[in-house]
């Protein structure tokens, strides 16, 4: 055979087979594995999510976790809290702000007449740091494509970020939470209150009166038909 003629043969098998194959979903890495960026380019479930999360050991936080603490919730809530990460009860339990921390959280919503069952309540990184210190920056980078989708899949109106490394992250700024709390911030339509972190205000029960300005102001957006 014409070694011209084999060549457009093959060529043109290439190209059949090549349109056979499945698209490759943006979030699959080269080498197979889940790609730490995650992209956000399509909307997922949070049942999705967590699948692509996995077993994560995207950074360093795997190495003494117990459990990932995905986060829970009403899957539509109006209604969003982020904290910073998960405490020892926490990584005890898989579950999101269930110690003392957590406990004061449950009063703090209970005051604006919500529930739990009402609201999502999650973490800016899925893994309890080391001595509860607070997540570190590239923690932080390898954890937010997952935050950020699981906002996109809830579809919030307001959320309340709890503490600096959750207001900083999601707001992108290194403005100090005295100067972020207090007002609404918007975040691609969202309205983003920062406020002290429960665990703050158990070291400093003063400063507990600032939150409840701020709780005031969400529950009165809330109440907005």
């Amino acid at each position: 055979m014409d070694p011209n003629k084999l060549l457009q043969i093959l060529s043109g098998l290439k190209r059949h087979l090549i349109g056979q194959m499945p698209e490759i979903p943006s979030w699959i890495s080269a080498s197979g594995g889940v790609n730490p960026g995650l992209s956000l380019e399509e909307d997922l479930s949070l049942e999705h999510v967590r699948e692509i999360l996995g077993e994560c050991t995207r950074c360093r936080l795997h190495q003494g976790r117990k459990k990932i603490v995905f986060g829970q919730g009403d899957p539509h809530a109006r209604l969003m809290f982020v904290g910073e990460g998960p405490g020892e009860d926490e990584d005890r339990e898989g579950l999101a702000f269930v110690g003392k921390a957590g406990r004061l959280l449950t009063k703090i919503i209970a005051s604006i007449d919500l529930t739990r069952d009402d609201v999502y309540i999650t973490n800016v990184v899925k893994c309890r740091p080391p001595e509860n210190r607070e997540p570190e920056e590239d923690e932080i980078a390898a954890c937010v494509p997952f935050l950020r989708q699981q906002i996109r899949a809830i579809r919030p109106s307001i959320l309340c970020a709890l503490g600096a490394p959750a207001s900083k992250t999601l707001l992108k700024t290194r403005d100090s939470i005295s100067r972020l709390r207090g007002r609404f911030h918007d975040m691609d339509g969202i309205k983003v209150m920062p406020t002290y972190h429960p665990a703050y205000l158990l070291r400093y029960p003063s400063e507990k009166r600032l939150v409840w300005e701020d709780m005031k102001k969400i529950r009165k957006l809330y109440m907005e038909p």
